[in-house]
């Protein structure tokens, strides 16, 4: 099984993987339309979103939250190292 280095999610059946092709290494919920992964700005916006909606955090708390979770993620690791 392999987890999606943009956002940790487990990905077992070829639904969950990009384009449903188990090669990619990044989920169907960080892929852009075209099959492309979202980009930083991108996956951060849609993390916080989440957070907000599901778990009632304010929008800023929420930010910080997804950038904690993908500070530990390997497609983000180069954002961070800065």
């Amino acid at each position: 099984m392999k987890t999606c280095i943009a956002c940790g999610m487990p990905m077992k059946e070829a639904a969950d993987f990009a384009g449903g092709d188990p090669e990619k290494d990044y989920c169907v919920y960080c892929a852009r339309p075209d099959g492309t992964m979202q980009s930083f700005e991108e996956k951060k916006a849609g993390m916080t979103e989440f957070i907000v909606r599901t778990q009632g955090f304010d929008e800023k708390a929420a930010a910080k939250q997804a950038e904690d979770a993908m500070r530990m993620l390997p497609a983000w690791k180069e954002y961070f190292e800065r």
